[in-house]
C-alpha cells in the first residue's frame, strides 16, 4: 500500500507531516501534507536552498518569500498560493501553503502533450499572474511545471514567488526552464518569466521542455545557453507566441500584450463539437478503444472539453496515490525493467490467481449502484473467450519486469510514464499509454500497519481533501490476495467535469511491507468488458519478485 497512508517521517518544525509526493523536479519536491497541530491539509514544497549572497541570511530569504507571496496573493486573490509559513531546515526551505485543490502541471504533462487550445488556456492563467507581478515590479524567476497548479474547471494557481533574488545563482530549480540570461548568471527580470512561459507552452504541446534535463545542473544550463532550440511541431496556431517568447535576446521577446492577444485568439477560435475526424490526436486511440469495448462517451460528437478532461482526470487520479516512488531513474518505456515480446490475451483467464476471499474479483464498473460492496465476480471464461481471428488487439498484453521488484502483464503499447522515489526503498510506478485515458499505479511501501482495511481508512480523509467530488463506492473490503492479507476500496471523483472511478487493492507482504495496485478509468466506461478484463489480468499476473 502507499507509503503516505501511514506517515512515518519526522515532523517538519514539529507540526507538519508529509503525506504524499505529487511532483518532483530538479531542486524541488511538492508534497501533500498535514498540519497536525490544527488538523488541516496543506501543501509542502521542499526546495534545495542555493548558495546565498554574502549579505543575505536564510532568515532574510524566508522573510522575502513571505513578503512577496503575500503581496501577490493580494494582487491575484485565488490565483497565487497562500503561504502560511516558511521553514529553513539546514539548507532546505519548506514552504507551507494552504491546500490547493488542483493538479501540478507536471503531473498533467506526464500524460503526454496537450492540445494547443488547452495549453493556451493554461498559459493565459499563468500570464495573468505574471503580468500582475511585473506591473508591481516583481519577478517570479523560478517558474516551472512544479509551480503551476491547474484546478478543476481550468483555473490556474501559481506558487514560488520570492525565491529568486537572494542566491548567488539566478535559477534555483528546474534548470530546463531557465532563460539564457539566467543560465549565464545574469540577474533575472520580467524577460526571464517570459522565457519560462514560452518553455511551459512548448512543454505542453510537445510533451517535453525546449531543452531537456541533461543531468548535472551545470550541463543543463550550458545547453540552455548554447544549443539551438528545435521548433515546436505540434503547436499549431500557438507557434508564433512560443517562438516569440523563446528568443535568446531578452530584448527581442514578444511583449506580453501580444502574447495575450495570440493566446486569446487560439481559445476563441476553438470548435465546440469536433467530429470523429477532427478529434484531438491524443484521444483518437481512446475513442476507438472505447467504441470497440462497447462503452464510449455519450455520443459521437464529444465536446473537446470532455475529451481533455478525461486525460486530466487520469493524471489527477495519481495525485492522490499517497506514496513516493521508485529507486531507479525513470527514462521512458523500457529504460527500466525488461519487456518480453510475449503477448497474452485475458480470454479464458480473467479471474486473478490467489484467493480473493468471499468477494471474488471486484468490478470497477458497477458505477456505485450496489449499496455496500459494489463488487461482482470476474467475467467467466465463456464470457471472455474469443477466437484469435476476432480477438481485440486492445486486449493483448506483454510481460513487464520492473527492476524495483515486481512483474505484471501490461496492455500492448503501455509503458511506465512516471516514477517517484522515496527513502527506505518505497516507490510508486505509474503505467499508461498516450491516447488511453486509463492508468495503473503500483506502489511499494514500508512500515504499514497490520490491518489493510485500517490503512485504507487512514488514507480516506486525504482522498476527500484531494479529489473533487470524492465519493467512496461501498465498503472497504478485507480480502486475501496471493495468500496475503489485503483490502479493496473503490471511489468516484471528478476532474475538469469528467467523473473517474478508481479501484484500489492493497496487500501486505510481511514485516510491515506491502504493495497496492490502483486502476483508474473514466467512470462512464468502467463497466465495459474490456476494462473488467484488463483489471482481472492485472490482478492475476501481478507478482512481487523481491521484498
Amino acid at each position: 500500500m502507499d507509503h503516505g497512508q501511514v506517515s512515518t517521517q519526522e515532523l517538519i518544525a514539529g507540526r507538519y507531516r508529509t503525506v504524499e509526493s505529487v511532483h518532483q523536479e530538479e531542486g524541488r519536491s511538492v508534497w501533500l501534507g498535514e498540519d497536525i497541530e490544527l488538523g488541516r491539509p496543506v501543501i509542502l514544497t521542499e526546495t534545495r536552498l542555493a548558495p546565498l549572497q554574502p549579505e543575505v541570511t536564510p532568515r532574510r530569504t524566508v522573510a522575502r518569500i513571505l513578503r512577496d507571496s503575500e503581496a501577490m496573493e493580494l494582487l491575484c486573490p485565488g490565483r497565487v498560493a497562500a503561504v502560511l509559513e516558511v521553514i529553513d531546515d539546514n539548507g532546505v526551505l519548506w514552504t507551507v501553503m494552504e491546500r490547493i485543490e488542483g493538479t501540478p502541471l507536471g503531473e498533467i504533462l506526464d500524460r503526454g502533450p496537450l492540445n494547443y487550445v488547452r495549453a493556451a488556456r493554461i498559459g493565459l492563467g499563468v500570464l495573468d499572474v505574471l503580468e500582475a507581478a511585473h506591473r508591481r515590479g516583481m519577478t517570479h524567476g523560478d517558474l516551472s511545471p512544479g509551480q503551476v497548479f491547474v484546478q478543476d474547471g481550468g483555473a490556474v494557481v501559481v506558487t514560488g514567488f520570492g525565491l529568486i533574488g537572494s542566491s548567488v545563482i539566478q535559477r534555483v530549480t528546474a534548470p530546463s526552464y531557465a532563460s539564457p540570461e539566467q543560465a549565464r548568471g545574469s540577474s533575472a527580470g520580467p524577460a526571464a518569466d517570459q522565457w519560462a512561459l514560452g518553455a511551459l507552452l512548448y512543454a505542453m504541446v510537445e510533451g517535453r521542455p525546449p531543452v531537456k534535463d541533461r543531468g548535472p545542473v551545470e550541463a543543463t544550463l550550458r545547453a540552455v545557453d548554447k544549443l539551438p532550440l528545435r521548433s515546436p511541431s505540434n503547436a499549431g496556431p500557438l507557434a508564433p507566441a512560443i517562438t516569440g517568447l523563446l528568443r535568446r535576446d531578452a530584448l527581442e521577446r514578444v511583449p506580453e500584450s501580444a502574447v495575450r492577444a495570440s493566446l486569446m485568439r487560439v481559445v476563441s477560435e476553438e470548435v465546440d463539437e469536433p467530429t470523429e475526424e477532427t478529434l484531438l490526436p491524443r484521444f483518437r486511440g481512446a475513442w476507438l478503444a472505447a467504441s470497440r469495448a462497447g462503452r464510449g462517451w455519450s455520443s459521437p460528437a464529444v465536446r473537446r472539453s470532455v475529451l481533455v478532461g478525461a486525460g486530466l482526470a487520469v493524471a489527477a487520479s495519481s495525485v492522490a496515490v499517497l506514496v513516493t516512488a521508485g529507486r531507479p531513474d525513470d527514462s521512458g518505456a523500457s529504460a527500466t525493467g525488461t519487456e518480453s515480446s510475449r503477448s497474452a490475451s485475458p480470454s479464458g483467464s480473467a479471474a486473478p490467481s490467489g484467493d480473493s476471499g468471499a468477494h471474488g474479483t471486484p468490478s470497477p464498473g458497477s458505477n456505485g449502484t450496489s449499496g455496500k460492496g459494489g463488487t461482482s465476480t470476474a467475467p467467466s471464461p465463456s464470457a471472455s473467450a474469443s477466437s484469435s481471428a476476432t480477438r481485440d488487439p486492445a486486449l493483448e498484453f506483454h510481460r513487464y519486469v520492473a527492476p524495483e521488484g515486481f512483474s505484471i502483464d501490461l496492455p500492448q503499447g503501455w509503458k511506465r510514464i512516471r516514477t517517484y522515489k522515496a527513502s527506505e526503498g518505497t516507490y510508486r510506478v505509474t503505467f499508461g499509454a498516450s491516447g488511453d485515458p486509463r492508468t495503473l499505479v503500483v506502489t511499494y511501501s514500508v512500515r504499514l500497519g497490520p490491518d489493510p482495511v485500517a490503512v485504507w481508512r487512514a488514507l480516506e480523509p486525504s482522498l476527500k481533501s484531494t479529489y473533487a467530488g470524492y465519493s467512496r463506492v461501498g465498503d472497504i473490503r478485507a480480502v486475501t490476495y496471493q495468500g496475503h492479507k489485503g483490502a479493496d476500496m473503490e471511489w468516484l471523483s471528478t476532474v475538469d467535469g469528467v467523473q473517474v472511478r478508481t479501484f484500489g487493492r492493497g496487500f501486505l507482504t510481511g514485516d510491515g511491507h506491502g504493495f497496492s495496485l490502483r486502476w483508474t478509468t473514466p467512470a462512464a466506461d468502467a463497466n465495459s468488458r474490456a476494462n473488467q478484463q484488463t483489471l482481472a489480468v492485472f490482478l492475476r499476473t501481478f507478482r512481487p519478485t523481491a521484498s
